[in-house]
C-alpha cells in the first residue's frame, strides 16, 4: 500500500510540474498574487477527477481482460521513455524563463474562463490522467485507489505551493538556468519510474 502510495505520489508530480501552459497560467497568477486559491482549486480539483477516473476504469479493464495490463503497462513505459526525452531535449534548447508582464487586475470571472481553458482543453492532461496514471495504478492493484489518491494528492501539493509560493521562487524562475536543472531532473525521474516499469516484474 505504501510502496503505490509513493508511486502514485512521484508519478503525478513528475507529470504536472513539467512547464506547460497550465503552469505558467497558475505562476503568473501567483506572482500577481491574483485569484489564487480559485485557480488551484481549479486545477487540482480537475486533476482529482481525471485521475479517480482513469484509475477507477482501468481497474475494471484490467479484471476482465488480464492481458490489458500488460498492455498498458509497456505503452506506459513507452511514454515514459518518449516523455523524459522530451525534458532532455527541452533542457538542451536552453530552458525558459517565466516572468509575467505588469498589468491591470483581471476580473474573477475571466481568470476562471482562462484557467477551465487552460485545465480542459489541454489534450495532453487526458493522456497524463486518463491514460498515463490509469494505466499505471493497474500495477498496484488492489491498491490502485490508493495510487489514484496518492497521484491527487500531489496534484493538490504541486498546484497549492506553485500558486501560494509563486513569489518566492520568482528571482530562481527568472533565470534560465533553473528551468534547465527542472527539466534534466523531469526526464531523470521518468526514465526512473519507466525502469522500475520494465524491470519490475
Amino acid at each position: 500500500m505504501l510502496e503505490a502510495a509513493i508511486a502514485g505520489y512521484l508519478v503525478s508530480l513528475s507529470l504536472i510540474v513539467a512547464i506547460g501552459a497550465q503552469n505558467a497560467f497558475v505562476l503568473r497568477q501567483g506572482l500577481r498574487r491574483e485569484h489564487v486559491l480559485p485557480v488551484v482549486a481549479i486545477c487540482a480539483g480537475s486533476d482529482a477527477v481525471l485521475m479517480m477516473a482513469g484509475v477507477m476504469g482501468f481497474g475494471r479493464i484490467a479484471e476482465a481482460a488480464p492481458w490489458f495490463g500488460q498492455a498498458m503497462r509497456w505503452l506506459g513505459v513507452a511514454f515514459l521513455l518518449a516523455y523524459g526525452a522530451l525534458r532532455f531535449r527541452a533542457a538542451a534548447k536552453g530552458g525558459e524563463a517565466l516572468v509575467p508582464a505588469a498589468s491591470d487586475p483581471v476580473p474573477l470571472r475571466r481568470v476562471v474562463a482562462m484557467c477551465l481553458l487552460f485545465t480542459w482543453a489541454n489534450p495532453h492532461v487526458y493522456l497524463d490522467t486518463l491514460v498515463l496514471v490509469g494505466s499505471i495504478s493497474a500495477q498496484y492493484a488492489p491498491h490502485g485507489l490508493i495510487f489514484g489518491v496518492a497521484a491527487a494528492a500531489a496534484s493538490l501539493s504541486f498546484f497549492t505551493a506553485l500558486g501560494f509560493g509563486a513569489r518566492l521562487l520568482a528571482p530562481v524562475f527568472a533565470r534560465p538556468r533553473a528551468w534547465v536543472v527542472l527539466e534534466i531532473a523531469i526526464g531523470s525521474l521518468m526514465w526512473a519510474i519507466a525502469a522500475g516499469l520494465a524491470f519490475g516484474g
